[in-house]
């Protein structure tokens, strides 16, 4: 498995959305752009911290046309009720079977004695569906750059 590099085709995927469904990525391709956030698991506190400032922050996305989606290994179940509790406008997707975080090469082998769970990172996709920005945190304390985020979509 490579580390995929800037300009290059970001890989596809589908799976079980929080909005109902399903979400396949290249079905954004040629309209908007995509924020991925993949983060360690649902409810955990800097999780909670990261997606409320996505969500406190929602609207500047959008003004950058920009579809914002998280991914974990949690259920879509338990996702699904994590967002409703915290309010979450934007789609929270379920890796369940770690397919994505490998696809994506954000596996963590253990934190915390969880294995294999989601490195917090996040990745830009172009309207092209090219990798724009890719940001893997060194710890799972640390948030992403948001603000290199957005100067990426604008």
């Amino acid at each position: 498995m490579s580390t995929l590099v800037l300009s290059q085709l970001a890989p596809d995927f589908t799976l079980p959305s929080t909005a109902g469904g399903s979400f396949q990525l290249s079905s954004a391709r040629g309209s908007r752009a995509v924020v991925i956030l993949f983060f360690p698991l649902a409810w955990s506190s800097v999780c909670t911290k990261e997606l409320c400032s996505v969500r406190d922050d929602l609207a500047r996305y959008r003004d950058l046309d920009a579809l914002v989606v998280g991914i974990s290994i949690d259920s879509v179940f338990a996702l699904g009720a994590w967002a409703k509790e915290q309010k979450f406008d934007f789609p929270l997707l379920s890796d369940f079977n770690r397919e994505v975080i490998e696809l994506y090469d954000v596996v963590d082998p253990d934190l915390f004695g969880q294995k294999r769970v989601a490195r917090r990172s996040v990745f830009v996709i172009d309207r092209e569906g090219r990798l724009k920005h890719r940001e893997v945190c060194a710890s799972a304390g640390d948030l992403p750059d948001f603000a290199a985020v957005l100067a990426a979509l604008g």
